[in-house]
């Protein structure tokens, strides 16, 4: 009785202090006030209760958390998620103790009133509150059910409101949970108070691509980071895991620091014995040491070519490479650039190498340069796009243009190690050998002099004399076929007709060439990303009787390149 008095007191001074007092009785806590306080001075004056002494004490509650302000009395809570949670746990306790008081006192032990309340049953408080808590988590166990019309419907209309109240509340409160800040919380002497919240903090905050890149044996892997987007490491997928490339003994590492949208894992899903992904930042050497960046063949810097600001992205870019060379200065890094000029500022890096193979691709000038090449020969831009694209072959029965058309466009570039049967022939020997045995276009070589300088020679003539190891390069439609010119031995495949049935053979002739080859593997492998055509007009250039390339570094052989992967940013 005190307290309700209390309560009458604290409804008429809100009454009083209200600016609208007509809104104030549609008020919501008004209206919960009409149905806690009154019932009270009415059973006293009629001397009649429908409450027992225990359902008054569990009603109290109800009436607190209807006073507005009413935290001012509880414990200060200076953060937002201890507010959050304090208000939803007293809304949940505030609707379970109205629903046991409604389901005891009004419907059950009352009866139905068109049956006269004649069917009514004697529950107590704890009663219900069992009934109401195994029917809403389970099924209920049918030791204890509501007999009346009314108690049915009011457990249906409960369990509804429940599991519609559970399904809203959960996802916010682990997202209150999962946002806890490790540190910040006050000091606990108690074990289990100190322990569970973290233990929950650590479960809640696990990071899914988190982990630590575990290299396979014998694999060797690559490192993208930069701008990782759908269609960026679509694009670069499709071309690196081509078909005809054959097998790509190389694993590809994602590093970003945004987890992949669904699309984009799914995508990594789709390739998960050769991709990874794993999130992070290349400004974090822990993030590098994750991705075993130390032991890499190269790590290769994506850039947004529909971004805003090309000079932002680009100084991001070089931001990445100096982090990455700081963590390890051998490291071969292939970074793509926006504009040109920016190219100058990674020669400030002291450990920016370009005769280790550290490498800048500037979009706009490859772009620029394609444009100025092809006033010079109409024709040639098209050419080396459909050279360096890498398409597979469509078949087509009939007899056109069409038809000549595509089985050109699905041919590319390779580069292999000449067989040991060549040694000693001059190169137009060698071409129409290949041509005419192996069914292959040799265009150009690799020479090494004595000083062991290296240069691309293109069609150089009879006086050159073909060397052991010697590299050439071939167009063809798929790396199968130019593995023809590394296995050819004159000995076993010279009566040999049909070009497919030139494999590898145990003569004893040709071992001597089968250690350089795997690092010609590794090298191919490297390049192999679309984007580093550039390799051909930035590194090298021709010389003054426009019959060879040369470069002042060690030669890096160049593998098929996706140059309508360029022509997309236009």
């Amino acid at each position: 009785m005190a307290f309700n008095v209390f309560f009458l007191l604290y409804f008429g001074l809100r009454f009083i202090a209200a600016n609208d007092k007509l809104w104030f009785w549609l008020e919501v806590n008004s209206v919960v006030d009409f149905f806690t306080v009154p019932p009270v001075f009415v059973s006293v004056y009629l001397n009649r209760s429908w409450l027992a002494p225990p359902d008054c004490q569990l009603h109290l509650p109800c009436c607190i958390f209807s006073v507005p302000g009413h935290e001012q009395f509880l414990p200060p809570a200076d953060c937002k998620i201890v507010i959050s949670l304090r208000t939803k746990a007293q809304f949940l306790l505030y609707l379970l103790y109205e629903s046991f008081s409604i389901l005891r006192a009004r419907v059950e032990n009352s009866g139905d009133p068109w049956e006269n309340f004649q069917n009514n049953q004697a529950l107590t408080y704890w009663e219900c509150v069992y009934l109401l808590m195994v029917t809403m988590s389970t099924v209920g166990y049918g030791d204890v059910y509501a007999k009346t019309t009314l108690g049915r419907l009011f457990m249906v209309f409960f369990i509804l409101g429940g599991l519609a109240m559970f399904a809203s509340y959960v996802p916010e409160i682990i997202e209150l949970i999962g946002n806890r800040k490790k540190y910040g919380g006050s000091y606990s002497a108690a074990m289990f108070a100190r322990y569970v919240p973290e233990i929950a903090a650590l479960i809640l905050n696990r990071n899914k691509f988190g982990g630590t890149f575990n290299k396979h044996g014998g694999r060797k892997h690559i490192v993208v980071c930069g701008h990782i987007t759908l269609e960026s490491v679509s694009n670069f997928l499709k071309d690196f895991l081509h078909k005809d490339r054959d097998d790509v003994n190389v694993e590809i590492v994602f590093l970003h620091n945004i987890s992949p949208n669904l699309e984009l894992e799914a995508l990594f899903k789709r390739h998960f014995t050769q991709v990874e992904f794993y999130q992070g930042s290349v400004l974090n050497p822990h993030d590098l040491a994750r991705v075993k960046i130390e032991s890499a063949d190269a790590c290769l810097i994506l850039a947004n070519k529909y971004c805003a600001d090309p000079d932002a992205e680009d100084a991001s870019n070089i931001m990445r490479v100096i982090s990455i060379k700081n963590y390890h200065p051998k490291i071969r890094i292939i970074t793509q650039m926006l504009q040109y000029h920016n190219k100058a500022h990674l020669l400030n890096i002291p450990s920016w190498n370009w005769k280790e193979g550290d490498d800048a691709i500037c979009l706009a000038e490859l772009k620029l340069g394609f444009i100025a090449q092809s006033c010079l020969a109409q024709g040639l831009s098209t050419m080396l796009a459909n050279l360096f694209s890498m398409r597979s072959f469509i078949k087509i029965e009939e007899d056109t243009w069409q038809k000549y058309y595509l089985e050109g466009v699905s041919n590319e570039m390779y580069t292999e190690y000449l067989s040991s049967a060549f040694v000693g022939l001059s190169f137009p020997t060698v071409c129409e050998l290949c041509f005419v045995k192996l069914k292959l276009l040799m265009i150009a070589i690799e020479y090494k002099s004595a000083n062991r300088e290296s240069r691309i020679l293109i069609n150089p003539g009879n006086h050159l004399k073909i060397q052991e190891g010697t590299l050439g390069f071939f167009i063809a439609s798929d790396a199968k076929e130019v593995k023809r010119a590394f296995f050819y031995c004159k000995a076993c495949h010279d009566d040999i007709t049909d070009p497919k049935r030139i494999k590898k053979c145990g003569c004893k002739r040709r071992s001597g060439c089968f250690g350089e080859r795997q690092s010609a593997d590794a090298e191919v492998v490297l390049l192999c990303c679309p984007w580093l055509q550039s390799q051909v007009l930035a590194s090298y250039h021709l010389d003054h009787q426009g019959s060879s390339l040369r470069t002042s570094r060690p030669f890096i052989p160049i593998a098929p390149m996706h140059l309508l992967w360029i022509a997309r940013s236009q």
